[in-house]
C-alpha cells in the first residue's frame, strides 16, 4: 500500500456531470499553502494562517484570470475527515470549473488522489477503523433506508464496539495464561480457572451471534436478485407490475409479448431486490423469442430467488415441470406463485413433489390480492426469518464473516482440547485475536486493504 504522509492530494469530490455546487478537496501538509496560491479572498484574508472557517473569493489561474467564484473551507489538523489539513473548494458544479480548479491545485504541487485515499488517510491516521471505513462506501451506495441505517450504525462504531468487546476478553485471558506460563514457580493465584473459561465461552457466543447476522447483513448491503420465470401468458409481466405498483411492463393476452428482460429495484423488508421480468420459457421457432428464452435462462444463473408463475385457470403443463426441473438443478430457492386466482380458486400446493419449493403463494396480479403475502414469503426466504435490526451490530461482508469463523474455530479447538497445556491455549487465543484484528484493521493483510479501498470513488 503506497502512502506518503508528506504528499498533498487533491480530487473532485462530487459526482461527474452538472450541478449547482461541486467540490474540489485537498488533504495534506501543503493544502493551505496551495490554496493560498490559487485563491483570492474577497476581503483580503491570508488563508495560510487560517483556522477552521469559510472564506469567500475567487480561484484564479497562472495569468490571474478568474476561474470561478467560490467558498473555501479550511479545516486544520486534527479536526478534519483525514486528521490532516483539509481544504474544500465549493465551486459551480460543472465539469469545466471543477476540472480547471483541480488542474491549478495539481500545478501548484498537489497530486491526484487515488480511489478511496481520503478515507484511507482517515484510517491510517487513526480517526476511524476498517469497519468504519467500509461503512463509508456503504453509506454512499445504500439503496434502502435499512441499508443506510446499517451503514450509519457501522460508521458510528456499533460493530467495532462489539468486536472490541470480544477482543478485550480474549486479551485478558491471554494475559492470564501467559503469566501462568512465564511464572510457573511464582506464588500466583490460579489464573487459568473456571471463571476464565466462562468468560471465553461468553465471547465465543458473541462471535457466533455476530456470524448469524451475516446473511441478513449481506442482503441489506448487496441486495438480492429475484427472477420471474414461467411459460408464456401466465401473468409474469402482470406480477412484475403488481410488485412494482407500476405499469412498467407491457401486458397482453398474446403469448410471448415479453422478449427481453426488464429490471427494476423494489424494497422488501429493507432488502433492495432487483426484480427481473423475463420472456416465457418454451420451445419456439421464432428466432427473436428463442433469444429471449436464452436471456431468461441467463438471468436465472445469477438469481438468489426464482418466482415460478403458474396459471390458476389451467392445469400444470409438461413444460412447466421442465422449468421446475431446471430451477432445481440450479439449486435456486423456488417460490411458486399461482396467479389469476380471481378467475379460478386453487389450492396452494406443490404439483411437483420431486422439486422442493421454498414456498407457495396464490395471487391475483391483476387485482393485487395476495401480493403482500407474497412479499412476506420473499422476505422469509431471503432473510431466513431472521429479520433486520439495522441499528444492531451486523456483519455485511464475506471477509468479516471469514475472520469471525476463524476466531470461532480457534476458540472451539481450545474448548475441545480439555486439559491442554497453557502454551496451546495461548496459541489459539493469539490466532483468534489476529482474526478479529483483520476486521478492525489492526492485523489486516495489505492486499485486503488495497482491495477494500480500490472500491471507493476518487475524492472519497
Amino acid at each position: 500500500m503506497e502512502w506518503n504522509a508528506e504528499d498533498t492530494i487533491a480530487a473532485i469530490a462530487t459526482p461527474p456531470g452538472e450541478g449547482g455546487v461541486g467540490i474540489v478537496r485537498m488533504s495534506g501538509p501543503r493544502s493551505r499553502a496551495i490554496a493560498a496560491e490559487i485563491f483570492i479572498s474577497s476581503r483580503g484574508r491570508d488563508i495560510r494562517s487560517a483556522r477552521q472557517r469559510v472564506y469567500h473569493g475567487h480561484i484564479v489561474d497562472a495569468a490571474g484570470q478568474t476561474i470561478d467564484e467560490v467558498l473555501l473551507h479550511v479545516m486544520r489538523a486534527p479536526h478534519s475527515y483525514t486528521r490532516e489539513d483539509v481544504v474544500e473548494i465549493n465551486a459551480h458544479g460543472g465539469p469545466a470549473p471543477l476540472n480547471a480548479i483541480l488542474q491549478e491545485a495539481l500545478r501548484h504541487g498537489a497530486r491526484l488522489a487515488r480511489p478511496g485515499e481520503f478515507t484511507l488517510r482517515a484510517f491510517l491516521n487513526g480517526r476511524i477503523d476498517l469497519v468504519q471505513a467500509e461503512a463509508v462506501i456503504d453509506q454512499i451506495r445504500a439503496r434502502t433506508r435499512a441499508g443506510l441505517q446499517a451503514a450509519n450504525a457501522a460508521a458510528s462504531g456499533a460493530l467495532s464496539k462489539a468486536i472490541y468487546a470480544v477482543r478485550d476478553v480474549l486479551r485478558e485471558a491471554l494475559a492470564h495464561i501467559e503469566a501462568a506460563v512465564d511464572f510457573p514457580e511464582e506464588d500466583l493465584p490460579d489464573l487459568v480457572n473456571k471463571s476464565l473459561f466462562a468468560r471465553l465461552r461468553g465471547a465465543h457466543r458473541q462471535i457466533r451471534e455476530l456470524m448469524d447476522t451475516a446473511d441478513a447483513g449481506r442482503m441489506v448491503r448487496e441486495g438480492a436478485v429475484a427472477v420471474i420465470a414461467g411459460r408464456p401468458n401466465v401473468g409474469k409481466s402482470s406480477l412484475f407490475n403488481a410488485l412494482l405498483r407500476d405499469a412498467r411492463a407491457i401486458v397482453s393476452a398474446q403469448p410471448g409479448t415479453t422478449r427481453d428482460r426488464l429490471e427494476e429495484y423494489i424494497t422488501i423488508a429493507g432488502v433492495p431486490v432487483r426484480l427481473i421480468d423475463t420472456a416465457g420459457i418454451r420451445e419456439s421457432g421464432d428466432e427473436v423469442e428463442r433469444i429471449g428464452v436464452e436471456i431468461a435462462r441467463q438471468a436465472l444463473d445469477s438469481a438468489n430467488l426464482a418466482l415460478l408463475v403458474l396459471d390458476a385457470t389451467q392445469p400444470p403443463a409438461p413444460e412447466e415441470a421442465q422449468i421446475a426441473g431446471e430451477l432445481r438443478d440450479r439449486e435456486i430457492p423456488v417460490l411458486l406463485v399461482i396467479n389469476k386466482t380471481d378467475c379460478a380458486a386453487v389450492a396452494p400446493e406443490n404439483p411437483w413433489p420431486e422439486t422442493p419449493l421454498a414456498a407457495v403463494c396464490a395471487v391475483s396480479a391483476t387485482h393485487g390480492t395476495g401480493i403482500r403475502e407474497l412479499e412476506a414469503a420473499i422476505a422469509e426466504i431471503l432473510l431466513g426469518g431472521a429479520g433486520i435490526d439495522a441499528a444492531q451490530p451486523m456483519i455485511t461482508r464475506q471477509h468479516q464473516k471469514d475472520s469471525l469463523r476463524r476466531a470461532e474455530e480457534s476458540l472451539q479447538r481450545l474448548f475441545d482440547a480439555d486439559g491442554v497445556s497453557p502454551e496451546f491455549m495461548a496459541l489459539e487465543l493469539r490466532d483468534a485475536l489476529a482474526a478479529l484484528g483483520e476486521i478492525t484493521g489492526e492485523t489486516t493483510p495489505e492486499d485486503i486493504l488495497d482491495a477494500i479501498f480500490a472500491n471507493f470513488c476518487i475524492g472519497k
